[in-house]
């Protein structure tokens, strides 16, 4: 098959087993040996150890409180809605440290980031390290190789240093257990990623298996990382490679298994879970491949209906009267809510910013009808409604659920006093439903279903026109911003842009929001913006300035949220007694405490903020 690499799976399994044993004191345990591996002596154990570095890729997307939501909720698109417990990262002055659980769904997924990033990076240094081993039948085949795994140790670098900025850099496989780790410096990281990336954009090539790292996805992965740098020349460079190259473009037209749907357009088609990995989508740039014959396949699947969804289903949720349950849940209730929308859980809430104040415009392809969902979409489904004797409410059946209000909030939400934080928002329905071949939420391996196992787009050409946008935002050039946000705009039928003076980095932040729901990192690219900003010295649209010597207490990065988040800004209460609470230095996440306790003969530093920072050493300016 052309679209999936199936051939490859068995050998790449048993890499990663092999790969897994490679521990060092990095990770947030105790870690001990890193045995080298001997897979890597051919080809097809080089394509094999890349395929295992695309599943080790796709598990941020997957499963319970998925790791994407801790990026989510370190931002201004969304909170933890997780209300019934008070373990959660909602206060997170309180709850995030470096000493707490850092890697639960009770609590978030900072560890897992810290964890799996230098796990990423090792996999990939493996393959480096071992390009030697193989007779490749010529440069062009051996420098493939290589440039797929630079683009996998810099996607993880990209995402450690702006999680957690000064960072310890490996750039080689390690053939002994190590405890002298520093921090490097993070724009020392960047810039050898950057130098990496270029040669990764001179080999790698198009064309290949779905799931396989493409031409495209370095040049847009070398994007960000040159805007990180504040390299606008080399980002406009990397964009334009992307966006100039004909090879990918925007997806325009209704295509695949559901271009029929007249109900639907053509952002739907472009989020089906069998849409992304087709022939037909040029807007990939890079995708994980979710499948019951593919490495590393679990029945946990994306679990992203459970996530993102509402917690609709739960007894809190009353009728106006407060008498009876509004909505049941159950695959085979008259009316199935479960199996058309999917059952969720609130655990991803978002912002009244990201799911009410954006939408401003009802054109809007992905917020029309259908394809977004509020509350109020939803009918009453519950039976003893139709058959109770409150006969004032029995017209209610399979009706819209009455619209929130201030007075009747108290009895729609009777047991839990006026919780609508979990159970009353609105959401991507385009994005969240994963189905299967019929219109119903039919998961194999869940009941009610969570979102089964489906592919996700990491980098979508979306983004790059996004990217360059703010390319030519930080250049001045706002009149070419705004052509390239409105490039965005006019596939999802949005009033177009018209005025480029009203172009802030305000105007693509909300643009990013409508588009890349569950897809971009929101809180390493907010920090990315922030560095930009600190470094730069270039006012934002509020009017401030900001400079890296006070970085971790006065940034972008939180002023923002403050400005959008209105759960952060006004310190919402949630029923558990937990107030959500965010400060300006978780602009960087906590360096969990295990990797400092056990790297006793080094120093990896401690971020600002939190316990250990007074223990910092300057961290390396330069590569050894």
């Amino acid at each position: 098959m052309k679209n999936l690499n199936i051939k490859i799976i068995l050998p790449a399994l048993l890499l990663l087993t092999v790969v897994s044993c490679k521990k060092t004191y990095l990770d947030a345990e105790v870690l001990s040996k890193y045995e080298p591996t001997n897979s890597l002596t051919n080809l097809a154990g080089m394509n094999a150890a890349l395929a295992g570095l695309g599943a080790q890729t796709r598990r941020e997307f997957f499963d319970d409180m998925a790791p994407i939501i801790t990026e989510a909720i370190f931002s201004d698109v969304a909170v933890d809605g997780t209300t019934d417990k008070s373990t959660q990262a909602q206060d997170m002055n309180t709850r995030v440290t470096p000493e707490a659980n850092l890697n639960s769904p009770d609590f978030n997924r900072i560890g897992f980031y810290w964890t799996e990033g230098f796990r990423g990076v090792r996999f990939a240094n493996t393959i480096i390290s071992s390009i030697g081993n193989v007779t490749f039948k010529n440069d062009a085949e051996k420098n493939a190789i290589l440039g797929a795994a630079y683009f996998y140790r810099a996607y993880y670098y990209y995402r450690l240093v702006h999680q957690f900025g000064d960072v310890p850099l490996l750039l080689q496989d390690l053939t002994t257990s190590k405890d002298d780790f520093y921090s490097t410096k993070r724009e020392v990281i960047l810039t050898r990623m950057q130098s990496d990336l270029k040669f990764a954009e001179q080999w790698v090539l198009d064309g290949g298996n779905k799931g396989e790292v493409t031409k495209g996805a370095v040049s847009h992965l070398l994007t960000k990382v040159s805007l990180a740098l504040g390299d606008f020349d080399g980002a406009l460079t990397a964009a334009n490679n992307v966006l100039n190259g004909g090879k990918y473009g925007l997806m325009r037209t209704r295509f695949g298994s559901t271009a029929a749907d007249a109900t639907k357009n053509v952002i739907w088609d472009l989020h089906r879970m069998d849409n992304k990995a087709i022939a037909a989508n040029r807007e990939a740039l890079f995708l994980v491949i979710d499948r019951e014959t593919l490495l590393g396949f679990t029945p946990n699947g994306s679990q992203v209906m459970r996530n993102c969804v509402p917690a609709w289903h739960f007894t809190n949720l009353k009728t106006p009267s407060g008498a009876l349950q509004a909505i049941v849940d159950g695959v085979t209730a008259e009316i199935p809510l479960t199996l058309m929308y999917g059952r969720g859980i609130g655990r991803y809430r978002g912002t009244p910013y990201s799911t009410k104040y954006i939408w401003t415009d009802n054109t809007d392809y992905r917020h029309a009808p259908g394809m977004w969902m509020n509350m109020t979409d939803l009918v009453y489904n519950n039976p003893a409604i139709k058959t109770g004797t409150n006969v004032s409410e029995r017209a209610l059946f399979g009706k819209p659920l009455v619209d929130v209000t201030p007075a009747n909030v108290n009895n729609m939400f009777l047991n839990k006093g006026t919780d609508t934080i979990r159970h009353f928002f609105g959401w991507p329905h385009y994005k969240t439903f994963i189905n299967s071949t019929n219109a119903l939420a039919v998961d194999k391996y869940w009941s009610p279903p969570r979102g089964t196992n489906t592919d996700w787009y990491v980098f979508r050409l979306a983004e790059t026109y996004l990217l360059r946008a703010e390319v030519y935002y930080w250049k001045g050039d706002l009149a070419s911003a705004m052509a390239d946000i409105n490039q965005v705009r006019s596939r999802a039928n949005a009033t177009l842009l018209t005025d480029p003076s009203t172009i802030t980095i305000g105007t693509i932040l909300d643009e990013r929001a409508r588009e890349l729901y569950y897809e971009e990192p929101r809180k390493t690219e907010l920090t990315r913006m922030a560095y930009i900003f600190a470094k730069t010295g270039k006012p934002a649209y509020n009017g401030k300035t900001y400079t890296m010597s006070n970085f971790s207490d006065v940034n972008f990065f939180y002023d923002r949220i403050m400005e959008k988040n209105d759960f952060y800004k006004n310190q919402v209460p949630t029923i558990s007694g937990v107030n959500f609470k965010i400060s300006p230095y978780h602009v960087l996440w906590p360096i969990p405490a295990d990797a400092q306790r056990f790297n006793i003969n080094g120093r990896i530093n401690q971020n600002k903020g939190y316990t250990g920072y007074e223990n910092n050493v300057p961290a390396l300016d330069k590569i050894p």
